[in-house]
Parts: structure tokens; C-alpha cells; sequence
């Protein structure tokens, strides 16, 4: 899907023109009653028409596969008389080319190229005296994504793997004009400026149509932890594909980076979840030294964990059945981290001029919100709608740089019949 964003201070917009439909969109059937009259004895059927609901719904973008699973209730959710969840099957532009597709599909088999590039530039110019100036750049990513339902093409019940590759490119306009704290291109950094970085490769066992489920591999924190898909409708990186200040704790690593890591998830009923984990945090996180391609697998720079909570409620209201979802976590770690205060005597360290104390503990907590308000019924489009968005992050102040973290937006899509795709977001932090 190409995408036009518009960036302005402390706010986002996102335009989401979309340019080719899915292959394939699955809806869930209309319940059907059957009614025998009495005296006639003639059989009535009687369709009952619902607003629809997307059985399979997954964002364009790579890395979000974990967030989208949970963010579907697993009533929505079809499995296919097997244990895997369905694997991603995003918009493309080439739905099924001499039909290989669908035959790699057939056999369990996902492969996905994607390319992503956002544009940005100052439409004022920046406070003079600073070294700043007004200006504008690209800066893109091209990608792989692998998918395997091992149960389809080996018969290992339940069982999958998950892997993606980027290139990134380009750099971002926020250099130019001084907006580093919520730099306005989230695609960006840490891709060790390489042809191909690992992003992660997993493996992921499901259980009972999706009640249960682990994963274990080089898998990052924030993949499926305060993470939701429609947050990338956003380029801004205070949004995108988390809350900014999520990732002020390198031990919640970030796409593009990978960390050791075991995540079990447990889905009590259709519409709940909970889920906790622990994630090998590694001091050289986002750096070359051990990062540039992701595929440093020694683990020599572990130095603590972090464990990770989270439970949500994924609801659907009302006869359109309006998607809503709650989630509320929380995570500890015990690495290493440099006091935002204190010096080594627990005096002010920009006063003394003496080392950062080191704190061997943080902690974190979130809040996050979004509920459709308003289905549009627009052909073409079944998850058109307007959905309401926002979200609390609150971190421990003696570490990170981000003490709390506010958000509330927009997101309205399907509104013009004409363009059943488009979609348009507002967004504050």
C-alpha cells in the first residue's frame, strides 16, 4: 500500500491512499435460519445480514504478523480445521503471478517482498542560531518476509516459523531541523546499513484453535508487547510501531533488532488474552559492533533480562459488531542502566562532572486503547470505520528518557465509496 504523510509539531497526519486490493478477502457467512410454516409445510430460509466481519485481516506492513494475531478475537479468527493461524496475507500488487502464490500457499508456504518509503521535509524554517536548516529527504527500507505452516507442509501439528530481512536506505529530514526526540521517518536506523539485516526468525507452536501459544528465537520485545498495527498508519516514530517511549529501554528491543527470547501467550476465552515472556536484553543493541547484520547469534553481550506482562480485552460491541481492544502491561529488567541524575557519590553528575551512577533495575508500564466508533458498510472495504485511539506509557524516571507518554488520535478509513481503501489520521503525543 503507498502511502502520502503530512508531518506537523506534536501531531501526525496520515493520508493512506491504497493502490491494490488483497487477494482473497474472507468474510464471516451470515447465520442462516430455517423456518418450516405450519399448514403449507414450504421451507423458508432466511439470511441474516450482518455488517461484516474480516476473518483475516492482516496490516501491510512486515514485523506486525504477533500484534495482528492478538489483535483479532479468536472468534474472527478462522484456523481451518488445523492449529497454525492463518499466515499473513497482506495487499499486494501481484496477488498471484503464474499462480505460484497460491501453489507455495497450498503447501504452507508465505513469501512476501515489500518496499516502504517515507518522504518528509520542513514546510518552515527552523529556529536559526542552532545549527539547523530547512530541508527534506527520503529514507526507505525494502524487505523479506517468510512464513512457514509447518503443519501444511510437513504434518508437525501446530507448528510455524517466522523470519524477515531488510535493506534500509535514504535518511530521514528530522536531522536537518532538529526533531530527534520523535524523529518524523520511523523507518530509519539500526539496519546496520547493510543489503541484508536480519530482523528476526522464530518459531511459534499454537494450541487449541489459538488458546495457547509459544514462541521462541531471536524475537524483539516490542513485536508483542504495547504494540497494535493500526499505530503504523503513522510514520512518525512517536507512534510507529510503538509508543516512542516504549523503546527508551534498549532492553525492550525494537525492530529492526532481535534478542533471544521465550513469549507464552494464553487466551482464556475468545476475547481475552494474557501473555508474559523474558527477553535476553544485549548492551550493543542498535550498534554495529554486534548488530550490523542481525545474524551475531553468540550472545556475548547479554546483559540482563527484562519480563514483560500484558493482558487485553478484545471486544466487539454492538449489531456492527464494533472492534474495540484494551490492553494494560507492565515489564522489569535487571540490566544495567546509566542514572538520569545521579553521579557514583549520588550527587548531580552534570554538577560534579563525575560518571553516571549505575542503576541494575527499571521498570515500565502502559495503557493502550482503540475502539471502532462508527462502521461505514462501504463496499469493498469490510473494515471501514472510524476508530479512536490513544494510550498511556509511563517509564521509571531515574532511567529512561521519557518519564510518561500521552497519546490520542484518529484513524477513518472507507469513508469515500469511490475509494473504499483510502484512509485519513490524526494523531497527538
Amino acid at each position: 500500500m503507498s502511502r502520502l504523510h503530512l508531518y506537523a509539531a506534536a501531531c501526525a497526519v496520515s493520508l493512506t491512499p491504497a493502490i491494490a486490493a488483497a487477494e482473497g478477502a474472507a468474510t464471516a457467512p451470515a447465520p442462516v435460519t430455517t423456518v418450516v410454516q405450519s399448514g403449507t409445510g414450504k421451507t423458508v430460509t432466511t439470511v441474516h445480514v450482518l455488517a461484516p466481519i474480516t476473518v483475516m485481516d492482516w496490516p501491510d506492513q512486515n514485523s506486525e504478523n504477533p500484534s495482528a494475531r492478538v489483535n483479532t478475537p479468536l472468534t474472527i479468527l478462522s484456523f481451518d480445521k488445523e492449529q497454525v493461524p492463518p499466515l499473513p496475507k497482506p495487499e499486494a500488487l501481484l496477488t498471484n503471478p503464474f499462480g505460484w502464490n497460491k501453489w507455495l500457499r497450498d503447501r504452507g508456504i508465505a513469501l512476501m517482498m515489500d518496499n516502504t518509503n517515507e518522504y518528509t521535509g520542513a514546510i518552515t524554517k527552523p529556529t536559526p542560531g542552532y545549527g539547523l536548516r530547512q530541508g527534506s529527504s527520503n529514507a526507505g527500507q525494502y524487505s523479506l518476509e517468510n512464513d512457514i505452516d509447518w503443519e501444511k507442509l510437513a504434518g508437525i501439528r501446530g507448528f510455524s516459523t517466522h523470519a524477515v530481512v531488510v535493506g534500509r536506505y535514504g535518511i530521514p529530514a528530522s536531522r536537518m531541523f532538529g526533531d530527534n526526540l520523535n524523529p518524523s521517518s520511523e523507518i530509519y536506523g539500526a539496519g546496520g546499513n547493510v543489503v541484508v539485516h536480519l530482523v528476526y526468525a522464530y518459531g511459534e507452536e499454537t494450541l487449541g484453535n489459538g488458546h495457547f501459544d509459544i514462541a521462541a528465537g531471536r524475537i524483539p520485545f516490542l513485536n508483542d508487547f504495547s504494540a497494535n498495527p493500526l499505530y503504523c498508519n503513522f510514520q512518525n516514530n512517536a507512534f510507529c510501531g510503538n509508543p516512542k517511549a516504549s523503546s527508551d529501554n534498549t532492553t525492550h528491543s525494537s525492530y529492526p533488532d532481535a534478542v533471544w527470547a521465550a513469549r507464552i501467550r494464553v487466551r482464556p476465552t475468545k476475547s481475552t488474552y494474557i501473555q508474559t515472556g523474558v527477553y535476553f536484553a544485549q548492551a550493543g543493541i542498535y550498534n554495529n559492533v554486534q548488530y550490523r547484520t542481525g545474524f551475531k547469534f553468540n550472545g556475548a553481550d547479554i546483559n540482563g533480562q527484562a519480563v514483560p506482562v500484558e493482558a487485553g480485552w478484545e471486544p466487539l460491541f454492538g449489531k456492527d459488531h464494533l472492534p474495540g481492544h484494551y490492553k494494560v502491561g507492565y515489564a522489569i529488567d535487571n540490566a544495567p542502566h546509566k542514572d538520569n541524575y545521579y553521579d557514583i557519590n549520588g550527587n548531580p553528575y552534570v554538577v560534579t562532572g563525575l560518571p553516571q551512577r549505575t542503576v541494575n533495575y527499571s521498570w515500565a508500564a502502559w495503557f493502550l486503547a482503540d475502539q471502532m466508533l462508527l462502521r461505514h458498510h462501504t463496499p469493498g472495504n469490510p473494515d471501514a470505520g472510524l476508530i479512536v485511539l490513544g494510550g498511556f506509557y509511563a517509564n521509571s524516571p531515574r532511567t529512561q528518557t521519557r518519564a510518561q507518554q500521552y497519546e490520542i488520535g484518529f484513524v477513518d478509513s472507507g469513508f469515500w465509496n469511490a475509494r473504499p481503501l483510502d484512509g485519513i489520521g490524526v494523531n497527538f503525543t
